[in-house]
């Protein structure tokens, strides 16, 4: 789970954000275009907290590789009040992030939970009518991104609690792509936006690494401090192999190596020779036994789109069990030809921490 050592400096949700993603997209989500948010971790900590019982309990503390609830609800706390906070008023991302907890409109309100949830975890709690109630929600709060999450039939008679989590990320580029440069691609048919101006890229061996920045706002004059100085900033990360069928293998290595985010970060411009990424926009969905969760049912839907000017991208996640009672490089050209698989991130630089993760099989599919 996500480590804190007095304030916010090191913060692993990326490691559980890698072996999800391994497990994801070399199963259900296998040769797919996908995208899933780890405000999963939301949902689960809120349905930890909850007067479920040990059996769900247990289960979340061991996906979420955590000791125990407390410690769930103090990285909680610190990511939903700095790294979640709102930097739209002074020109940086929009962020917002809201929970909820609801309950049966017929079951009595136990007040000890009432107030954990609504004064510790600052999440709506109410008595509804579940399905409809709670797509409006997931809508309402991703700016529209996130429909008809809860299927027909998803909730029973016996449910009886939900927990729900949205999170909803607009970001413009520190510097937009030109709408006149946006060409289609001869391999891949699709626009490619494409730019001549210095890029965050390095190689790795067997990959390269882009990452584009977000405008921060009133911070931007301090682009030349390190991450690790400046105020929290947030960057697309672009991961793309060397082998046009090497994503597969990439995910499998970046889920096993410790550290290998922060180890793979491009810290300065270098010149590009031929620079093209696709625009895109996709959706997916998952739920809880993709997950290999056991005791409670989960459903999860995520969106991300990018286009010249930025990206926006929302999840949604309900979870609920029935019967509950409530880093330099020299000055040379480089490509970057994202035409084949790849994976991609939306990250905050400073904490580590992974708000979106997701692949692009298939540029060419326009199910979203």
């Amino acid at each position: 789970m996500w480590a804190f050592s007095g304030r916010v400096r090191s913060i692993s949700n990326k490691d559980i954000a890698l072996i999800v993603s391994k497990n994801l997209f070399s199963t259900k989500a296998k040769h797919s275009n996908s995208v899933f948010s780890v405000s999963i971790n939301s949902a689960l900590t809120l349905a930890a907290s909850g007067p479920d019982g040990s059996s769900v309990s247990d289960e979340i503390l061991s996906f979420l590789r955590s000791s125990s609830t407390d410690e769930l609800n103090a990285v909680f706390s610190k990511i939903v009040s700095v790294v979640f906070a709102d930097h739209s008023a002074n020109g940086g991302p929009k962020i917002s992030s809201v929970n909820g907890v609801w309950i049966k409109k017929t079951l009595p309100i136990d007040s000890s939970f009432k107030d954990l949830f609504e004064n510790f975890f600052k999440a709506v709690f109410d008595r509804v009518d579940f399905r409809s109630k709670l797509n409006k929600w997931a809508e309402d709060h991703t700016n529209g991104l996130i429909k008809d999450l809860l299927p027909h039939g998803s909730i029973s008679s016996l449910t009886n609690c939900v927990y729900g989590s949205a999170l909803y990320f607009k970001g413009a580029w520190q510097v937009p792509f030109v709408k006149s440069n946006t060409i289609y691609g001869t391999s891949v048919a699709v626009p490619f936006m494409s730019s001549y101006e210095n890029q965050y890229l390095k190689a790795y061996n067997g990959f390269k690494v882009l990452r584009i920045p977000y405008r921060q706002g009133d911070d931007e004059d301090q682009s030349q401090l390190l991450l690790s100085t400046r105020p929290f900033r947030f960057s697309m990360y672009f991961y793309l192999p060397d082998k046009n069928d090497g994503l597969e293998d990439l995910v499998k290595t970046m889920a096993s190596t410790s550290e290998i985010l922060n180890c793979h970060i491009p810290r300065c411009k270098v010149l590009v020779n031929e620079f093209r990424i696709p625009k895109f926009k996709i959706a997916y969905g998952l739920d809880g036994q993709d997950l290999g969760l056991r005791s409670m049912a989960l459903y999860h839907k995520a969106c991300v789109k990018i286009d010249e000017e930025g990206a926006d991208a929302a999840a949604v996640t309900f979870a609920y069990s029935d019967g509950c009672s409530m880093y330099l490089e020299p000055p040379k050209r480089i490509d970057f030809v994202a035409d084949h698989p790849f994976l991609f991130l939306i990250r905050e630089d400073k904490t580590g921490t992974v708000l979106f993760v997701g692949q692009i099989f298939d540029h060419s599919d326009k199910s979203a």
